[in-house]
């Protein structure tokens, strides 16, 4: 049976960090009350655009694997702030790593915008439509945050990572996956002021208004990402004590212990980096990965379980068997350019930019048809 290896993997941080106290020069709110609810000190604000972030990531993961741009032949952008609706974003990063030959496409399911394109590329894999595959979750998720709503401006960062897969007869990479969606709950968490139907009504892009139901929003995550986990564990046969290593999507430190609980996880085998860079939306699995790997938490041939949760609300769960090489063969020396402003002075431009007006707020208050359920 053909399986995929995860054979490369590479991450992007903007340099720029934008600290609690940052937050609270412009919010009512300080480091104690964001720390205690979330487990977040800071975030990372990209001065480049999304696909800069991602290219970084993506040469950095092919020269990981020992391959060059050009032997790639597919590549999967998993992003819900694109740069660009069309062309499609993954197109960009063919272009820019000369994978003149690869299939490329982009995904969007928030949050687990990465883990789905992972499933679907190993699933090209397995049935021989591509031999190898480069797989991207990136968030620009800072040019479309409402920063003047502490419920989510507290909450996300941006940021960039990427995996080369590439066939194998070993059982390695994807060995089980958990796909599902709440699309009852899916108006408890969205952007609206992103999308065809908000032009229409006049509201400029990149205005947004958030809708975060964060107590619904914390139930339904750690309900769905736990019983997607024990349903990966039960179906490959394995408990929590064959796990090396769970690495879940980071969005608050509160589900992550409560999903871990539920699963059996002991708080030593939890890989946290929430404190770091926040939520990064599709971003935050894979560089959570990146750097289990790079930190040496990830042993060859350990199994590691990726559970996850996204906008939608899309929820996920995958259980990876590692391959045998953890250190890469190759380095890259692709770099961002360098940053010219702090994070709070480019948070603070956004501001000033994309204040909505009362009657933007108006429209978006009046779209509450858009959630009605079909009776």
């Amino acid at each position: 049976m053909k399986h995929a290896a995860i054979t490369g993997w590479g991450k992007c941080l903007p340099p720029a960090v934008l600290t609690n106290e940052d937050i609270a020069t412009f919010l009512p709110t300080d480091d104690a009350w964001i720390s205690s609810r979330t487990g977040m000190k800071e975030r990372r604000i990209s001065h480049v655009r999304g696909i800069e972030l991602a290219i970084v990531a993506a040469k950095r993961a092919i020269a990981c694997a020992g391959l060059r741009g050009e032997d790639i032949e597919l590549v999967v952008y998993g992003s819900c702030s694109n740069d660009e609706a069309v062309p499609n974003s993954a197109s960009g990063v063919q272009a820019m790593i000369g994978a003149s030959k690869a299939a490329c496409f982009d995904v969007n399911t928030a949050c687990t915008s990465f883990m789905y394109s992972l499933s679907i590329a190993t699933s090209m894999i397995k049935t021989g439509i591509v031999r190898n595959a480069l797989v991207i979750g990136v968030e620009l998720i800072s040019q479309y945050m409402d920063w003047d709503n502490r419920n989510v401006a507290v909450l996300f960062g941006d940021g960039a990572a990427a995996v080369v897969l590439e066939a194998t007869e070993q059982p390695s990479g994807v060995i089980a996956e958990k796909l599902h969606c709440y699309a009852d709950a899916r108006q408890i968490l969205r952007i609206r002021g992103i999308g065809t139907m908000y032009a229409n009504l006049g509201v400029p892009f990149g205005h947004t208004s958030w809708d975060f139901d964060g107590q619904e929003i914390f139930r339904k995550a750690v309900q769905g990402m736990s019983e997607a986990s024990l349903d990966v564990l039960a179906r490959c046969g394995v408990t929590m004590q064959d796990i090396a290593l769970v690495v879940p999507h980071q969005a608050n430190s509160r589900i992550i212990e409560a999903v871990g609980k539920r699963i059996g996880a002991d708080v030593s085998k939890v890989f946290l980096t929430i404190q770091k860079y926040g939520n990064m939306s599709s971003a935050t699995a894979p560089v959570a990965l990146v750097e289990a790997v790079e930190s040496g938490r990830v042993p060859a041939g350990a199994l590691v379980l990726m559970p996850a949760f996204g906008g939608g609300l899309t929820l996920s769960a995958h259980l990876l068997r590692w391959g045998e090489r953890t250190t890469p063969l190759q380095e890259s020396d692709a770099n961002l350019p360098p940053c010219t402003k702090t994070a709070l002075q480019m948070v603070n431009e956004i501001r000033a930019q994309k204040k909505p007006s009362i009657a933007e707020v108006r429209k978006f208050a009046a779209l509450e048809f858009f959630d009605q359920k079909p009776t």
